[in-house]
């Protein structure tokens, strides 16, 4: 499994924010989409693609499902919101996303993914997106206001990412140069 395109797959959803004309948590957050999306990889994967749908997935479902005020989850079928609609500075919200975020560090240090972050790979440059999609909300508050209580959680992440970006980084450093000065 390719942890750095399952964090991607997490957060490539909200491509819709760099898409004038297009609401936010419309047809890009559709769980049809997203299946009619991933069929060709499903075809060609089986169901080793299963993670990343999966990543994609709980974006609308558990990200914006229940901390916005709504998303259109079967469009173009239904052009209707979805949500729950729990305020992100809710108490509700913040503890699911505690309990979100510990839930997933616990299951990337148990299944040793966390130290696969570490270690030189092509994929860890996809980290990119998602140190901008933590970065720029919590820094900026945009598109979202991150409460104040959810900041360690935003923080741990956007270290982990910026320093597996880094850690290929240097290792492509150190090869160019060693090239150059051959």
């Amino acid at each position: 499994m390719n942890i750095p395109l399952l964090f991607l797959a997490s957060v490539v959803s909200d491509i819709d924010l760099l898409i004038p004309g297009l609401r936010h948590r419309g047809p890009t957050h559709s769980l049809i989409i997203i299946l009619l999306l991933f069929l060709p990889a499903f075809l060609l994967c089986g169901k080793r693609a299963t993670p990343y749908f999966a990543a994609m997935a709980q974006h609308s479902i558990v990200g914006d499902y229940l901390t916005s005020e709504g998303v259109q989850l079967l469009w173009p079928i239904a052009v209707d919101w979805y949500g729950v609609g729990f305020a992100m500075t809710s108490l509700t919200n913040i503890l699911i996303e505690w309990i979100l975020f510990l839930t997933s560090l616990t299951i990337m240090l148990k299944a040793k993914d966390a130290w696969k972050l570490f270690q030189r790979h092509p994929s860890n440059l996809l980290l990119s997106i998602p140190v901008f999609t933590v970065l720029i909300p919590t820094l900026l508050s945009f598109p979202m206001y991150v409460p104040l209580e959810l900041i360690i959680p935003h923080l741990i992440y956007l270290a982990v990412f910026t320093l597996s970006i880094l850690v290929d980084l240097i290792s492509n450093l150190r090869m160019t140069k060693k090239s150059l000065f051959k």
